[in-house]
Protein backbone atom coordinates (compact mmCIF):
# COMPACT_ATOMS: atom_id res chain seq x y z
CA UNK A 1 0.00 0.00 0.00
CA UNK A 2 1.33 3.21 -0.92
CA UNK A 3 1.80 6.38 1.54
CA UNK A 4 -0.71 8.45 -0.41
CA UNK A 5 -3.58 5.40 -0.01
CA UNK A 6 -2.20 5.37 3.77
CA UNK A 7 -2.34 8.95 4.25
CA UNK A 8 -5.98 8.98 2.32
CA UNK A 9 -7.43 6.09 4.49
CA UNK A 10 -6.09 7.67 8.05
CA UNK A 11 -7.39 11.29 7.02
CA UNK A 12 -11.06 9.36 5.74
CA UNK A 13 -11.24 7.84 9.30
CA UNK A 14 -10.02 10.97 11.37
CA UNK A 15 -11.86 13.21 9.62
CA UNK A 16 -15.33 11.20 10.37
CA UNK A 17 -14.46 10.33 13.34
CA UNK A 18 -14.05 14.27 14.59
CA UNK A 19 -17.44 14.70 12.76
CA UNK A 20 -19.11 12.23 14.37
CA UNK A 21 -17.87 13.16 18.02
CA UNK A 22 -19.09 16.69 16.88
CA UNK A 23 -22.44 15.97 15.73
CA UNK A 24 -23.45 13.24 18.16
CA UNK A 25 -23.72 16.05 21.25
CA UNK A 26 -20.94 18.01 22.84
CA UNK A 27 -20.07 15.47 25.71
CA UNK A 28 -18.84 13.31 22.70
CA UNK A 29 -16.73 16.13 21.48
CA UNK A 30 -15.36 16.94 24.13
CA UNK A 31 -14.60 13.31 25.47
CA UNK A 32 -12.59 12.54 21.90
CA UNK A 33 -10.84 15.86 22.37
CA UNK A 34 -9.50 14.91 25.61
CA UNK A 35 -8.39 11.87 24.31
CA UNK A 36 -6.66 13.32 21.91
CA UNK A 37 -5.12 15.95 24.06
CA UNK A 38 -3.39 13.22 26.64
CA UNK A 39 -2.34 11.13 23.45
CA UNK A 40 -0.62 14.59 21.64
CA UNK A 41 0.71 15.95 25.22
CA UNK A 42 2.31 11.77 25.35
CA UNK A 43 3.83 11.98 22.54
CA UNK A 44 5.02 15.61 22.42
CA UNK A 45 6.87 14.08 26.04
CA UNK A 46 8.17 11.08 24.38
CA UNK A 47 9.81 13.27 21.52
CA UNK A 48 11.80 15.08 24.15
CA UNK A 49 13.22 12.21 25.19
CA UNK A 50 15.07 11.73 22.11
CA UNK A 51 17.69 13.92 22.68
CA UNK A 52 17.60 14.02 26.63
CA UNK A 53 15.23 15.90 27.85
CA UNK A 54 13.10 14.38 30.32
CA UNK A 55 10.29 16.35 30.95
CA UNK A 56 7.70 15.04 33.64
CA UNK A 57 5.53 13.40 31.52
CA UNK A 58 2.83 11.90 34.00
CA UNK A 59 2.06 14.95 35.88
CA UNK A 60 2.70 17.15 32.59
CA UNK A 61 -0.07 15.20 30.71
CA UNK A 62 -2.61 14.55 34.08
CA UNK A 63 -1.98 18.72 34.23
CA UNK A 64 -2.91 19.40 30.38
CA UNK A 65 -5.54 16.48 30.91
CA UNK A 66 -7.23 18.69 33.77
CA UNK A 67 -6.44 21.76 31.98
CA UNK A 68 -8.55 20.58 28.95
CA UNK A 69 -11.35 18.67 31.26
CA UNK A 70 -11.57 22.31 33.33
CA UNK A 71 -12.32 24.15 30.52
CA UNK A 72 -14.56 21.66 28.96
CA UNK A 73 -16.48 21.63 32.30
CA UNK A 74 -17.19 25.65 31.64
CA UNK A 75 -17.92 25.13 28.64
CA UNK A 76 -20.20 22.74 29.02
CA UNK A 77 -21.49 24.46 32.18
CA UNK A 78 -21.54 22.22 34.18
CA UNK A 79 -17.96 23.99 36.77
CA UNK A 80 -18.19 27.49 37.88
CA UNK A 81 -14.73 29.10 36.61
CA UNK A 82 -13.44 28.76 39.78
CA UNK A 83 -12.26 25.44 38.83
CA UNK A 84 -9.37 26.92 36.24
CA UNK A 85 -7.69 27.72 39.74
CA UNK A 86 -6.79 24.17 40.53
CA UNK A 87 -4.64 24.07 37.07
CA UNK A 88 -2.22 26.48 39.06
CA UNK A 89 -1.71 24.60 41.88
CA UNK A 90 -0.47 21.44 39.11
CA UNK A 91 1.39 23.88 37.84
CA UNK A 92 3.62 24.52 40.73
CA UNK A 93 3.42 20.81 41.84
CA UNK A 94 5.66 20.46 38.59
CA UNK A 95 8.74 22.65 40.54
CA UNK A 96 7.89 20.57 43.81
CA UNK A 97 8.25 17.08 42.09
CA UNK A 98 11.36 18.30 40.19
CA UNK A 99 12.97 18.74 42.88
CA UNK A 100 13.01 14.66 43.93
CA UNK A 101 13.61 13.94 40.64
CA UNK A 102 16.93 13.64 40.77
CA UNK A 103 17.69 13.64 36.92
CA UNK A 104 20.72 16.23 35.26
CA UNK A 105 18.73 19.62 33.91
CA UNK A 106 16.05 20.25 36.66
CA UNK A 107 15.25 23.71 34.77
CA UNK A 108 15.14 22.22 31.19
CA UNK A 109 12.61 19.69 31.91
CA UNK A 110 10.38 22.13 33.86
CA UNK A 111 10.52 24.03 31.08
CA UNK A 112 9.98 21.45 28.57
CA UNK A 113 6.75 20.45 30.68
CA UNK A 114 5.41 23.50 30.57
CA UNK A 115 6.00 24.17 26.88
CA UNK A 116 3.95 20.93 26.14
CA UNK A 117 0.99 22.68 28.06
CA UNK A 118 1.29 25.37 26.28
CA UNK A 119 1.90 24.27 22.83
CA UNK A 120 -0.36 20.95 23.03
CA UNK A 121 -2.71 21.74 25.68
CA UNK A 122 -4.41 24.68 25.86
CA UNK A 123 -5.31 24.95 22.17
CA UNK A 124 -7.21 21.98 22.54
CA UNK A 125 -8.95 23.50 26.37
CA UNK A 126 -9.90 26.80 24.02
CA UNK A 127 -11.40 24.73 21.60
CA UNK A 128 -13.66 23.91 23.99
CA UNK A 129 -15.23 27.15 23.68
CA UNK A 130 -15.70 27.37 19.81
CA UNK A 131 -19.16 26.04 19.59
CA UNK A 132 -20.82 28.61 22.12
CA UNK A 133 -18.14 31.82 21.93
CA UNK A 134 -20.42 34.00 23.49
CA UNK A 135 -21.13 31.91 26.65
CA UNK A 136 -24.86 31.93 25.97
CA UNK A 137 -26.25 29.54 28.11
CA UNK A 138 -27.52 25.82 26.67
CA UNK A 139 -25.65 26.85 23.50
CA UNK A 140 -24.16 24.18 21.33
CA UNK A 141 -23.59 25.51 17.45
CA UNK A 142 -20.48 22.23 16.29
CA UNK A 143 -21.09 24.40 12.31
CA UNK A 144 -18.52 26.77 13.58
CA UNK A 145 -16.24 24.25 14.79
CA UNK A 146 -16.64 21.96 11.79
CA UNK A 147 -16.67 25.22 9.60
CA UNK A 148 -12.78 26.03 11.13
CA UNK A 149 -11.89 22.09 10.52
CA UNK A 150 -12.91 22.30 6.93
CA UNK A 151 -10.75 24.86 6.47
CA UNK A 152 -7.85 23.64 7.90
CA UNK A 153 -8.84 20.12 6.29
CA UNK A 154 -8.70 21.55 2.78
CA UNK A 155 -5.77 23.84 3.73
CA UNK A 156 -3.87 21.16 4.35
CA UNK A 157 -4.58 18.72 1.47
CA UNK A 158 -4.69 21.65 -0.99
CA UNK A 159 -1.13 22.09 -0.18
CA UNK A 160 -0.19 18.69 -0.10
CA UNK A 161 -1.64 17.78 -3.57
CA UNK A 162 -0.66 20.69 -5.29
CA UNK A 163 3.05 20.84 -3.37
CA UNK A 164 3.54 17.58 -4.71
CA UNK A 165 2.34 18.09 -7.99
CA UNK A 166 3.47 21.42 -9.11
CA UNK A 167 5.70 22.84 -6.40
CA UNK A 168 8.71 24.13 -7.56
CA UNK A 169 9.91 27.29 -4.98
CA UNK A 170 10.79 26.32 -1.56
CA UNK A 171 8.57 28.45 1.03
CA UNK A 172 10.96 27.79 3.85
CA UNK A 173 13.61 25.14 2.91
CA UNK A 174 16.15 25.37 6.36
CA UNK A 175 13.21 24.13 8.37
CA UNK A 176 10.81 22.41 5.56
CA UNK A 177 12.37 21.46 2.31
CA UNK A 178 9.58 19.87 0.77
CA UNK A 179 7.00 23.07 1.30
CA UNK A 180 7.03 25.18 -1.15
CA UNK A 181 5.32 28.35 -2.90
CA UNK A 182 3.41 26.56 -5.28
CA UNK A 183 1.76 24.11 -2.42
CA UNK A 184 0.87 26.85 0.07
CA UNK A 185 -0.74 29.22 -2.24
CA UNK A 186 -2.90 26.39 -3.64
CA UNK A 187 -3.76 25.39 -0.25
CA UNK A 188 -4.67 28.88 0.57
CA UNK A 189 -6.43 29.17 -2.82
CA UNK A 190 -8.80 25.76 -2.31
CA UNK A 191 -9.10 27.12 1.84
CA UNK A 192 -10.92 30.18 0.48
CA UNK A 193 -12.94 28.44 -1.53
CA UNK A 194 -14.37 26.30 0.98
CA UNK A 195 -14.41 29.71 3.32
CA UNK A 196 -17.24 30.55 0.59
CA UNK A 197 -19.14 27.31 0.52
CA UNK A 198 -18.97 27.52 4.67
CA UNK A 199 -20.42 31.22 4.36
CA UNK A 200 -23.76 29.93 1.92
CA UNK A 201 -24.46 27.31 4.28
CA UNK A 202 -23.32 28.15 7.44
CA UNK A 203 -24.84 31.52 8.92
CA UNK A 204 -24.28 31.40 12.21
CA UNK A 205 -21.62 34.15 11.89
CA UNK A 206 -21.44 36.63 8.87
CA UNK A 207 -19.82 35.54 5.87
CA UNK A 208 -16.98 38.31 6.22
CA UNK A 209 -16.02 37.32 9.55
CA UNK A 210 -16.00 33.33 7.71
CA UNK A 211 -13.57 35.20 5.24
CA UNK A 212 -11.66 36.97 8.14
CA UNK A 213 -11.55 33.30 9.71
CA UNK A 214 -10.14 31.43 6.51
CA UNK A 215 -7.01 33.98 6.51
CA UNK A 216 -6.05 33.40 9.90
CA UNK A 217 -6.43 29.42 9.13
CA UNK A 218 -4.09 30.03 6.23
CA UNK A 219 -1.63 31.88 7.60
CA UNK A 220 -1.26 30.48 11.26
CA UNK A 221 -1.70 26.72 9.99
CA UNK A 222 0.87 27.02 7.27
CA UNK A 223 2.83 28.72 10.24
CA UNK A 224 2.28 25.77 12.58
CA UNK A 225 3.04 22.87 10.01
CA UNK A 226 6.47 25.00 10.15
CA UNK A 227 6.85 25.13 13.79
CA UNK A 228 6.31 21.81 13.99
CA UNK A 229 8.83 20.71 11.30
CA UNK A 230 11.40 22.88 13.13
CA UNK A 231 10.40 21.10 16.35
CA UNK A 232 11.51 17.47 14.70
CA UNK A 233 14.40 19.03 12.48
CA UNK A 234 15.83 19.94 16.19
CA UNK A 235 15.06 16.17 17.77
CA UNK A 236 16.52 14.72 14.25
CA UNK A 237 13.45 13.01 13.43
CA UNK A 238 10.87 12.86 10.30
CA UNK A 239 7.56 12.16 12.59
CA UNK A 240 6.40 13.04 15.72
CA UNK A 241 5.18 9.63 15.90
CA UNK A 242 3.54 6.54 14.54
CA UNK A 243 -0.06 6.29 15.98
CA UNK A 244 -1.48 7.54 12.59
CA UNK A 245 -0.29 5.67 9.41
CA UNK A 246 0.93 7.77 6.44
CA UNK A 247 0.80 11.02 8.81
CA UNK A 248 2.93 10.11 11.92
CA UNK A 249 1.66 11.23 15.07
CA UNK A 250 -0.60 13.65 16.79
CA UNK A 251 1.59 16.59 16.67
CA UNK A 252 1.53 15.91 12.78
CA UNK A 253 -2.10 15.82 12.00
CA UNK A 254 -2.94 18.89 14.26
CA UNK A 255 0.44 20.81 13.77
CA UNK A 256 -1.52 23.61 12.20
CA UNK A 257 -4.42 23.50 14.43
CA UNK A 258 -2.07 23.84 17.28
CA UNK A 259 -0.67 27.43 15.91
CA UNK A 260 -4.60 28.39 14.47
CA UNK A 261 -6.78 27.57 17.40
CA UNK A 262 -5.50 30.86 19.77
CA UNK A 263 -5.75 33.05 17.27
CA UNK A 264 -9.67 31.93 16.05
CA UNK A 265 -10.16 31.99 19.42
CA UNK A 266 -9.80 35.41 19.96
CA UNK A 267 -11.00 36.61 16.82
CA UNK A 268 -14.80 34.84 18.16
CA UNK A 269 -14.58 36.34 21.39
CA UNK A 270 -14.24 39.71 19.47
CA UNK A 271 -17.34 38.98 17.51
CA UNK A 272 -19.78 37.32 20.04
Amino acid sequence: MSNLTRRTITGIFLVLLIIFSLVISRYAFSGFFLVITILGLWEFYTLLEKVNIRPNKVLGTIAGAFLFISNALIALELAPLEILLVNFLLVFLVFLLELYRNIPNPFTNVAFTFFGLLYVAVPFALLNYFPNPGFEAGTYNYKIVLGFFFMIWVNDSGAYLVGTTFGKNKLFERVSPKKTWEGTSGGGILCLITVWIIGVHYTEISKFNWFIIGCIVIVLNTYGDLFESMLKRSINTKDSGNLLPGHGGILDRFDGFLMATPFVFVYLLIIS
